[in-house]
């Protein structure tokens, strides 16, 4: 059987549609349909059927997802115990991280690890995190920053590990100028009379923070749907609303707004992923190591 199908019919399999999984393959969906075609034809067995809009597996296609899965797994640990015998750090390494942690602690990692290892480069896609471990998942990154609050891990919890880095502080941003902005801290619900802007760029966290108003007792009036970070501040500076952020986007000053402890308090914990069969691989095991170091230094290892 072809490695290459074979990680089509898993893909498939997590998004559920042709369009999703092409996506993320970078393929066309008449070439991911292909290959599953070719599969079924080779094993004789159909593998998936429409339901609906999207597609799922059959019985088979499940129990042939399982064992695909022990053996990529394995060509993972192959290849990490190939290159361990080169004796040295090397290559290209591809890391996805979400924008705030990307900011705060991804410069000061890759700076450290240029001097340690001059001969490793790595390269950062900024994803979500839910998208981030997509894409670890589908094999086109090697390491993946996420957090507990916008990811889930699902059927996934089996193919990676994590190893913890910080714990993030959630914080109500302000107007400077706002009565509440001297206060030490603050209950969500006293912002259930301000308009909102949120920072809906995953969908999941944009999410908890509707929810984490809902609990307070409000439907938020939301009059800001930002798809940067950038936006947020700008509404909440100019006075038009208010926002639930984390507080690590508020590494560097953002003029005008005021950053207050919301109560109780809501943390999120931030680690690293990576394929269970590359635990071993150097330049994994380099690159988490300088990490967790970074994590540290730079952020004492909370926000």
């Amino acid at each position: 059987m072809d490695i290459g199908r074979l990680r089509t019919l898993r893909e498939v399999s997590v998004r559920q549609t042709m369009a999703a999984a092409a996506d993320a393959l970078f393929l066309t969906p008449s070439a991911v349909s292909q290959q599953i075609s070719q599969l079924e034809e080779e094993l004789g067995i159909q593998l998936t059927e429409r339901r609906g809009r999207g597609i799922r597996l059959t019985r088979a296609g499940e129990v042939l997802v399982e064992h695909a899965e022990r053996v990529l797994t394995v060509l993972d640990e192959a290849q990490s115990r190939i290159a361990a015998m080169k004796q040295e750090v090397m290559g290209e390494l591809r890391v996805a991280a979400f924008p705030s942690i990307a900011a705060a602690l991804l410069p000061h990692a890759i700076q450290r690890l240029g001097h340690t290892h001059p001969h490793l480069s790595v390269v950062i896609e900024e994803m979500e995190p839910a998208d981030g471990l997509g894409a670890l998942g589908a094999w086109q990154v090697d390491a993946a920053v996420v957090d507990d609050l916008s990811m889930r891990l699902g059927g996934k919890k089996q193919a990676v590990d994590q190893v913890p880095l910080a714990e993030d502080r959630l914080v109500a941003l302000l107007p400077s100028g706002h009565p509440l902005a001297a206060k030490a801290s603050i209950l969500v619900g006293d912002l259930r009379e301000e308009g909102w802007a949120i920072d809906s760029t995953s969908s999941l966290y944009g999410d908890f923070v509707l929810d984490l108003c809902r609990r307070a007792g409000f439907e938020p009036k939301v009059n800001a749907r930002c798809r940067s970070f950038d936006m947020v501040g700008a509404m909440v500076a100019s006075g038009c609303s208010v926002s639930v952020v984390a507080g690590l986007r508020l590494v560097r000053r953002v003029e005008g707004v005021a950053a207050v402890r919301i109560r109780p308090e809501v943390r999120r914990r931030i680690s690293v992923a990576y394929r269970r069969g590359e635990s071993q691989h150097p330049a994994v095991r380099a690159f988490v190591a300088q990490l967790v170091n970074s994590a540290s230094e730079v952020l004492g290892g909370s926000a």
